[in-house]
């Protein structure tokens, strides 16, 4: 097992402006001794991917409330696969419908799917696990 920490990138792609979950989790995730790279709001699907791969994370994290989860995770995924990155565990976090939630599982454009109120020990030992049973 390597001992370098989890290094995760938590990102809010698009429009939305609410970034107080994302803080939580990142500090969640901090306290749990990952290593977490925090992109702040705006952010372009291709930042974030660009993003990931100089940070050379392990995880990417994308915090979306604005409802364009269908259109930035596909993106996104599809970035982090152009730049060699396909072992990278990509998560959604946010206001996510049981359906879409479903899709963006099925099409493989999401790992897993966090809605509000998740406890963030769940979040924290999925990622261990995930990233420890590679």
């Amino acid at each position: 097992m390597n001992s370098r920490k989890i290094r995760v990138l938590v990102a809010k792609p698009g429009l939305d402006g609410h970034d107080r979950g994302a803080k939580v989790v990142a500090r969640g995730l901090r306290d749990a001794g990952m290593e977490v790279i925090y992109t702040g709001l705006h952010q372009t699907p291709e930042q974030v991917a660009e993003t990931a791969l100089q940070e050379d994370v392990d995880v990417v994290g994308l915090s979306i409330l604005s409802g364009a989860h269908m259109t930035l995770t596909p993106r996104i995924k599809k970035l982090l696969q152009k730049n060699g990155m396909n072992d990278v565990l990509l998560l959604v976090g946010g206001i996510v419908s049981e359906e879409d939630a479903a899709e963006l599982l099925k099409s493989g454009c999401a790992d897993q799917v966090f809605t509000p109120g998740e406890p963030l020990d769940k979040i924290t030992g999925y990622i261990r696990e995930a990233i420890n049973g590679r």
